[in-house]
């Protein structure tokens, strides 16, 4: 009976994987997807940061720079607490750094998942070949979650990426002025690997059941972009507050996994072998 479950669970691991495998080599060898999707992470990662935060470090210490560093007074007690810098100039280029740019953490891959995870069911149809899919030996659940893996990699792996330029910029423009060094912050990893990935699973469980039910791409973009867009606002607002305190973070976190573990629970019944053929 062991051996029977062990093979089960090597045959289960090995076509899931096969799926998403599969779906990626097709993501990866289209410059349609991968090209917006390098651009989107650099704009959002590095560009416009580095454009801010340059331009802010040049500003003299009176003036503009006062006037932006009052900003900092509508940050929680607890967060201003914890800004560093000995002027108006410092403490608002670390402000900026570790509060204002959170979200774009969140929005980043949300983007590109949504914009796979539209596509991956609806699009079998479309490409006919649903009825392949349909066909192999591999059960719904399976379908499912290998749709699951390639919607998510792409756009958390990216954020990943876009995560670890963003340290190296803010860290060479803004930290030989706070004392060296400071990015990331301990709320900024638990954010990171404990708060994105539940909202990213919980959206595209959302998305994956809306490109499971109608009938061309077109409209599956069109439905998860009026579905989504509230899990965007609702995600916003959490990652900039998860950085107000780990607490928080984590209380965020545990939330955010318990609605994704029952988004992607109810998420399995999308995938139904007739709506793969176009039967349904």
């Amino acid at each position: 009976m062991k051996a029977n479950d062990g093979r089960h669970s090597t045959w289960w691991h090995s076509r899931t994987l096969t799926i998403a495998r599969t779906d990626l080599r097709q993501l990866a060898q289209s410059p349609d997807f991968w090209a917006p999707m390098v651009i989107l992470a650099l704009l959002f990662f590095v560009v416009v940061p580095g454009i801010l935060l340059v331009v802010l470090t040049r500003l003299p210490e009176q003036g503009v720079a006062a006037s932006v560093s009052a900003a900092l007074d509508l940050l929680p007690p607890q967060a201003q607490s914890r800004v560093l810098g000995n002027d108006p100039v410092d403490r608002t280029s670390y402000a900026l750094a570790v509060y204002l740019f959170a979200p774009i953490a969140v929005i980043v891959p949300m983007t590109i998942s949504t914009a796979v995870g539209a596509n991956c069911l609806v699009g079998e149809r479309e490409k006919g070949t649903g009825e392949w899919l349909a066909q192999t030996p591999a059960t719904e659940r399976e379908i499912y979650l290998g749709k699951l893996i390639a919607s998510l990699l792409p756009g958390y792996l990216t954020t990943l990426v876009g995560f670890g330029l963003y340290s190296l910029l803010v860290n060479i423009i803004v930290g030989p002025r706070v004392g060296g060094w400071f990015f990331p912050t301990r709320d900024w990893w638990v954010l990171m690997l404990f708060v994105v990935p539940p909202f990213l699973a919980l959206t595209l469980s959302v998305v994956l059941r809306l490109s499971g039910r109608v009938r061309s791409a077109a409209a599956a973009q069109q439905a998860s972009g009026l579905v989504t867009l509230p899990l965007i606002m609702v995600s916003y607002a959490q990652s900039s507050g998860a950085l107000f305190g780990t607490r928080s973070a984590l209380l965020f976190g545990v939330l955010a996994w318990l609605g994704a573990g029952w988004g992607l629970v109810r998420g399995q019944r999308a995938v139904q072998r007739s709506r793969l053929l176009g039967v349904d």
